[in-house]
Parts: C-alpha cells; structure tokens; sequence
C-alpha cells in the first residue's frame, strides 16, 4: 500500500523533474564551431531579457559575431608551458624592467597616490601594465562583445564566460561599455587588460586611462588579501592577491621577480 506522503513526494519529484527538463531544453546549448552560433545568441538573448538585461545590451548582442580568432587564441596559450627563464625570455621581462624603473619615477606622484589608497607598491602594478598590454600600447583590437559571447557559447569553459558575458551586456545597458568597444582576444579591456566582471568590481574609471587602470589594478589587489608593506614573493603574504590576478604560476612569479626588480628590492 501507498501512503499518503509518498505520493506526495513521489509527486513533487515529478515536478521537479519536469521542471528541470524544461530548463535544459530552454537554456542556451553550447557549441565546438560557429554553426550554432546565431541560434545560441536567439536562446542566450531571451534568458538575458528574463534577467532583466535591457535593450541597448541585447541589441548589441544580436550584432555579435563568431570571434574565429578568439576560438584559436584560447586554444593556442603555449607560452603558459614554457619554464619561468623562458617565458620572461619570450615576454620581454628585461625591457618592462627598464621602462618601468622610468616610469616609476616620471609618474612618482600617481604611484604615490595609488600606495596611499590601496597600499600597493609601484613594482607589481607596473610589471603587470607592462606584461598585459606593453604600457598600453597594445590594448588589442578585437569585438570585445564577440570574443566573450564565443567564449560564451563555446563548450570548453561556458560557465565561466558566460558570468562575463552577463556583466558585459550590464556595462553595455550602463553606458560604460558599448558593442563597438575593442578588446584583446578574449574580451579583456583597458591598459591592465581586465574582464567585465572586474570591471564592475574594480574598475575606477575609464579603463584606458593609465591612472585608473592601475588604480583598479590595486583596487582588485587589496579586494584580495593584499597588506600594505608586506612581502609580494612566492611564500610571502601579498603572494596570493598576484595569484589571484592570473592563474599560471609562470605569470605569477613572473610579476614577482620584476616587481621586486622595478622596486630596486
């Protein structure tokens, strides 16, 4: 015999089940080529009007295109593999060395601000400004809105583009970005190269203005865990905050070294 709470609870399971199946039938499905590119985009767009997405964004991501380049550059990152001597080799660490030992002292002022506010040294910003986008004259000239709605659509990493996504189309409804606005291959913008969803975190600013920029590079520092005046190296405390900004350990120790180098340590 069947009691009365099973079948309610054989019930519930029921629909739950059904619910769930028809959120899988109705949400975005991903894709390993440009084939289903515009249907995704269709499927994406009415899951972001049900978000509360506005108009200017969803316009502007029905204007996206299958970023092929995007797809190669995210399948082709070799030069996290290689050993530390020669990744800082092939990123040209002795020159960002050199230029930024110059610029810490012709910008003293603006690095002095930025260590009063956030308590992070001259060094690790600018070995980061330079790393990502060569003091900003390489900022990258891709559809920043295409590159991260392939990323988005594509099967290898969806969940974490598409949360990029979804604060790009808010700085697009913002006003703070538009589907025009340019961006390296993977949708990062600005003289340090920050994703979207830094940006509504972080960002101070006009990104491609150096000073907010590095500003909001020491802002996404301190958001995690960096302590004014302690160590930066690998096994000191401020370690962990370059940790977090890049997740290849080459990268990593690779702003160490010449954070420590461009602040004469």
């Amino acid at each position: 015999m069947i009691r009365g709470w099973q079948i309610a609870t054989s019930a519930l399971a029921i629909v739950v089940m059904v619910a769930t199946l028809g959120t899988a039938a109705n949400a975005a499905q991903c894709g390993n080529g440009p084939g289903g590119f515009e249907a995704w985009k269709e499927q994406f767009a009415g899951e972001a009007r049900a978000k509360g997405v506005g108009a200017p964004a969803i316009d502007a991501l029905m204007q996206a295109h299958y970023a092929s380049a995007t797809i190669a550059a995210d399948r082709g990152q070799r030069s996290f593999g290689l050993s530390l001597e020669q990744f800082m080799a092939k990123r040209g660490s002795a020159t960002i060395v050199a230029r930024g030992r110059s610029l810490k002292q012709s910008q003293a002022a603006m690095f002095a601000s930025i260590q009063q506010r956030y308590g992070v040294p001259p060094g690790p910003l600018i070995a980061i400004w330079g790393m990502e986008s060569g003091f900003g004259s390489q900022r990258g000239n891709q559809n920043m809105l295409s590159s991260i709605a392939t990323l988005a659509y594509d099967c290898r990493r969806p969940e974490f583009f598409t949360e990029q996504l979804y604060a790009a189309l808010k700085l697009i409804d913002r006003g703070s970005l538009s589907g025009s606005t340019r961006g390296s291959m993977h949708g990062e913008i600005g003289q340090t190269q920050f994703m979207p969803k830094n940006v509504l975190a972080y960002g101070v600013g006009n990104l491609d203005v150096a000073a907010n920029a590095l500003a909001s590079t020491a802002n996404f520092l301190r958001a995690n865990g960096w302590r004014a005046g302690a160590g930066y190296q690998p096994g000191e405390p401020n370690f962990a905050a370059i940790e977090a900004w890049n997740a290849a350990g080459v990268y990593q120790k690779a702003i160490a070294i010449m954070g420590r180098q461009i602040d004469g340590q």
